[in-house]
């Protein structure tokens, strides 16, 4: 037997792969990253010590070496361009000690970019340092973990998209009823009017002077020696200012604004001078040759698409004697035109690229709904926890009060630690509320979505002109560009939760038919129970 050995032995120079060596898999270093998203946040002090020190119980109880500390300030999780975030990715990546994780109260404490939190935590896990959330832990060194944190990842980016959305698109609404946004234009201002009662802006006495200028520019006086004019009556106004004054519509009566995608509309308040006026000033002619169109159900893609060379957005216009509608390069010396049945078709194949087949719906729907629930499971012991201990800090409240009343307690001792159970109170308060605006209905979101993404050609196309602007500025954020040399559009972001679900489907297509028991695969929890700290950090 013993000769068999070594020959077994002498043989395994020639064996391929690496053999299988046990190792020691639990975090020894770390560091911690605590972050806010406001300055007021900070300034109230609501929740960092609070992420803190819950992240210190976890490394106490897990028995990991904290080797530093970072954030501890308020930074916005939509970028990743942030100074105590990259300070500590930075440290991560040089330290001479090995760091094997980073911990964060939650997932969106890191970040909520979505692909490229995503990004970033690939890349570290390749370094051996995983993201470890103390509130929603999940082993990323498996198949489903990795999945489940990068859902989680994805999903708060979504959040965020659509809350930007709603905002975005109640400021469109208003633009399109003739509403302005924001301060006024110089020798404009806001009349205050009752609740309800709408939007007035009025024309003040700079304006008068503005009208002036207007007409001393079509006399030809050069722009340098109507601002000195303007300065003499009183009216401060730069050179480069008053350039830009000359060129905002908004003085004619009509309005532009960037979310307007390259329209005008008409506006609600008085104009300073006539139309004409304004076209003489910058030196416009009528050009003709076709009618430009605003909002027309024919022309959806107008304010999504752009030329994929110039940048240069399209418009729409109707050729009346054809009464055909194209779209159009909206850029002087680009000559391109196309007719909208081809833009409408090419649109209709991008939608259906990203399509999934009806048979994944209900295994991704189950799919989704069971990692959801498995990343905020330990929402609901967190809430009575926190709970329990505001009902204790309530009752030392009316304790200490009732003591103070009857002579027991000197005012100074009363103030003392009445403050302190008020700012624990606070503190408690607003981790409560964090934890009741997560998501209201994570299931209809998720039906919603692959519902949706079963059907994204006949979902475009069943809706009036808002809601088809609505849907594909939902799917392509960054908008479109089309690609004349190849006649399609190339697609240079996609909304992060659709992406993924058809990413998802085009795994199910690669699998035997019916065989979808890999998404059920269960991820173990990193911490046993007992893994909430007993203080809950206060």
């Amino acid at each position: 037997m013993a000769g068999k050995t070594s020959i077994e032995d002498r043989l395994k120079l020639f064996a391929r792969g690496k053999e299988n060596i046990l190792v020691e898999t639990g975090i020894q270093n770390c560091v911690i990253y605590t972050r806010v998203s406001s300055k007021e946040q900070m300034d109230n002090n609501q929740s960092l010590e609070w992420q803190k020190k819950y992240c210190d119980e976890y490394a106490v109880k897990q028995k990991l070496n904290v080797l530093g500390y970072f954030g501890g300030t308020y930074e916005s999780a939509k970028s990743d361009e942030r100074k105590e975030f990259n300070r500590m990715l930075k440290y991560v990546k040089s330290s001479k000690q090995k760091i094997s994780g980073i911990l964060v109260y939650s997932l969106d404490r890191f970040s909520r970019t979505g692909d490229s939190a995503i990004y970033i935590s690939s890349g570290l896990k390749k370094m051996g340092v995983n993201v470890v959330a103390v509130t929603q832990p999940i082993d990323t060194n498996s198949h489903s973990g990795a999945l489940q944190q990068n859902i989680q990842f994805i999903f708060s980016k979504y959040d965020n998209d659509l809350r930007r959305q709603k905002t975005i698109d109640g400021m469109k609404e208003k633009l399109l009823r003739g509403e302005w946004l924001g301060q006024c234009p110089t020798g404009y201002e806001y009349v205050e009017k009752g609740v309800g009662k709408g939007q007035q802006i009025i024309i003040n006495e700079k304006g008068e002077l503005l009208k002036l200028a207007f007409e001393w520019k079509l006399k030809g006086i050069p722009n340098t020696e109507i601002a000195k004019k303007l300065n003499s009556m009183g009216l401060k106004i730069t050179f480069q200012l008053l350039t830009d004054t000359f060129k905002n519509p908004f003085y004619c009566g009509y309005m532009a604004n960037s979310l307007l995608k390259g329209e005008v509309v008409k506006g609600n308040h008085l104009p300073l001078i006539s139309e004409d006026t304004f076209i003489k000033v910058n030196k416009m002619k009528d050009r003709g040759g076709y009618k430009q169109s605003k909002e027309n159900d024919n022309l959806p893609l107008k304010s999504l698409i752009y030329d994929e060379d110039t940048k240069a957005p399209f418009t729409g216009y109707l050729v009346k004697k054809k009464n055909l509608y194209y779209y159009k390069v909206n850029k002087i010396g680009v000559g391109i035109n196309r007719n909208i049945s081809i833009m409408h078709n090419k649109f209709q194949e991008l939608l259906a690229y990203y399509t999934i087949s009806e048979q994944f719906v209900e295994p991704l729907i189950t799919q989704l709904r069971y990692t959801w629930d498995n990343l905020t499971e330990n929402n609901t012991g967190e809430k009575k926890a926190l709970s329990a201990k505001l009902n204790e800090i309530n009752k030392s409240l009316e304790t200490l009060e009732r003591r103070h009343a009857f002579g027991e307690v000197k005012l100074d001792i009363f103030e003392k630690y009445s403050s302190e159970l008020y700012a624990s109170k606070k503190v408690i308060s607003v981790e409560l509320e964090k934890l009741s605006q997560k998501l209201s209905n994570p299931n209809d979101l998720i039906n919603y979505t692959v519902h949706t993404a079963s059907k994204l050609p006949s979902v475009w196309a069943c809706g009036n002109y808002y809601e088809k602007q609505n849907f594909q500025n939902m799917l392509f954020p960054e908008g479109l560009g089309y690609d004349t040399k190849i006649e399609h559009y190339r697609t240079p972001k996609i909304n992060s939760v659709f992406g993924c679900v058809s990413d998802l489907a085009k795994v199910l297509e690669g699998k035997k038919e019916g065989d979808f028991s890999f998404l059920s695969e269960k991820s173990p929890l990193v911490a046993g129970d007992g893994f909430e700290p007993t203080t809950f950090g206060l």
